[in-house]
């Protein structure tokens, strides 16, 4: 902080403000002028309350006692403080605090009181605008939920087969041991302050042992802690992507992937996986895609919402695209290890040794504990291609809201460490049954075709409209079965947004 503290004022020293006495100035505004007592021009300049330029009209140097000053700065709009007149009281009253004039105050200084009159950079009138990030951040399943008109069966209890947090409803909770592990660090007060911003060291040691395979080890230098997985898919795609590059995304997907990079001003190319298949990616699609500006690839494994889990070809297969075309991955690995019986789940880094990637992950579903808000980055780069620009620009946007909650990262080293190998394999066991339960039922229904997910807390499920003719799409079938049913599942153009498929219903089956 000092460091760039000197640089600023050093700069602020280095800088030079226009060649212009006071009669020229009081030539270009028709006002007298006198410097004031106890204030040079560059003064005045370095604490914003004049700006002169060769193609802006200076401001009047004002001869005034401190107070009358700020009221004064507050007049113009086209003042451009250079130090925080709010929190700098040496500049003004001892107060410290900034209170603007009243209209009469501003009247008796003849302030400007049209828009043709006012100096460049002032307003007739209050008008504030949203930002670019603002306007194009859209959370698709938000806006077509938020939409539908649902009106329950009364006299039938609501099953909401649709949020994909499995607390809600008390069918799982967090493991007795981060439980505990989080109580303890609260207890210790060790961790009731701000940590780094990339994490505490102790929470991201534990974090590269327990992401550490023997073909893709990491150190704790290779991890990023950050405020869940969403937050870490966040800071891997702004890293990697600017306005006017493009981003390949799975269609069906989830979609923050769309939310995040379309508020950047980053394009999303849609790459399909194949249903008949398993989910597997149409490699020769997504290859189609790849450009110049191509910035990324996300790669979804285990699957929200497919449920599907890579096989170990299938995976080595996307990364020889992804290393022909030179293009890094976004591993969105989230549901890590919760897979069904009879299939395996690789990290997809453990698999190269070629391709860049940022593999995204955290403690949301796998530990039961989506609310606690941390999860992680771990960079995996042997070849040093995100040694430049990449890894220290996600330092750099780790900064921007000083990492995640720091009790919980306290915790991190007992829950990674404690938690028992039992306690996973009963989550599975029952994400499983109620998959299977769901699966045989529905093939049971004409005109609906389930796909048996192979992990993950999904299900999705084919809708043929030639059964349903009374139905135009997913999105009324899904509302006439919770007005007659009080059953809600998502319909499948929440996900399938990009692609416009509207024949599909999501079940989350946790």
């Amino acid at each position: 902080m000092e460091q760039g503290q000197d640089v600023l004022t050093q700069r602020s020293r280095d800088w030079k403000p226009p060649n212009q006495t006071a009669e020229e100035v009081s030539a270009a505004t028709g006002t007298a002028l006198d410097e004031p007592d106890g204030y040079s021009r560059n003064s005045l300049f370095r604490i914003g309350c004049a700006k002169i330029n060769s193609s802006t009209p200076a401001l009047p140097f004002l001869k005034s006692s401190h107070s009358d000053l700020r009221k004064r700065a507050s007049v113009y709009s086209d003042v451009t403080p250079t130090t925080d007149i709010e929190s700098d009281c040496s500049l003004f009253d001892s107060e410290g605090s900034f209170t603007p004039p009243d209209d009469s105050y501003a009247m008796q200084q003849g302030s400007p009181s049209d828009a043709s009159s006012l100096s460049p950079g002032g307003r007739a009138e209050w008008k504030a605008r949203s930002s670019y990030m603002a306007k194009n951040t859209l959370n698709p399943i938000r806006k077509i939920v938020d939409g539908m008109k649902l009106t329950p069966n009364p006299e039938k209890a609501m099953i909401a087969l649709s949020i994909g947090d499995p607390t809600i409803y008390k069918n799982f909770s967090p493991p007795e041991e981060a439980v505990r592990a989080v109580k303890d660090a609260a207890d210790s007060k060790k961790f009731d302050g701000y940590a780094p911003s990339t994490g505490i060291l102790s929470a991201r040691e534990a974090v590269a042992d327990y992401a550490s395979r023997s073909t893709s080890p990491v150190t704790a230098k290779d991890v990023i802690l950050t405020s869940g997985a969403s937050h870490a898919l966040e800071l891997s795609i702004s890293v990697l992507c600017d306005r006017g590059s493009n981003l390949l995304i799975p269609c069906p997907g989830f979609s923050i992937y769309k939310t995040i990079a379309c508020s950047l001003g980053v394009e999303c190319r849609s790459y399909r996986l194949q249903p008949e298949l398993d989910w597997e990616i149409d490699l020769d699609q997504l290859a189609s895609l790849i450009d110049a500006d191509t910035a990324a690839i996300v790669v979804n494994n285990p699957s929200n919402p497919c449920g599907s889990v890579y096989t170990k070809e299938h995976l080595q297969a996307i990364l020889e695209v992804a290393d022909y075309y030179k293009v890094p991955v976004i591993a969105d690995e989230i549901y890590d290890d919760l897979v069904f019986p009879g299939h395996v789940f690789y990290p997809m880094a453990s698999l190269t040794e070629t391709v860049p990637v940022l593999a995204c992950n955290g403690l949301t579903k796998k530990f039961i504990c989506p609310g606690w808000r941390v999860g992680w980055i771990t960079i995996h780069d042997r070849d040093g291609i995100l040694e430049e620009e990449i890894r220290p620009g996600l330092i750099s946007l780790s900064q921007r809201i000083l990492g995640p909650n720091a009790l919980v990262q306290g915790a991190i080293p007992t829950i990674l460490s404690t938690v028992p190998r039992s306690f996973f394999d009963g989550i599975i066991a029952t994400v499983h049954a109620n998959a299977k339960a769901s699966f045989d039922i529905m093939s049971g229904i004409p005109g609906l075709s389930p796909i048996m997910p192979a992990g993950a807390m999904y299900m999705m499920t084919r809708i043929d409209m030639e059964h349903f003719p009374e139905f135009e799409d997913d999105l009324s079938f899904t509302s006439q079965l919770v007005s007659e049913q009080s059953v809600f599942c998502l319909p499948g153009q929440v996900i399938f947004s990009v692609c416009l498929d509207k024949k599909f219903l999501l079940l989350h089956t946790s």
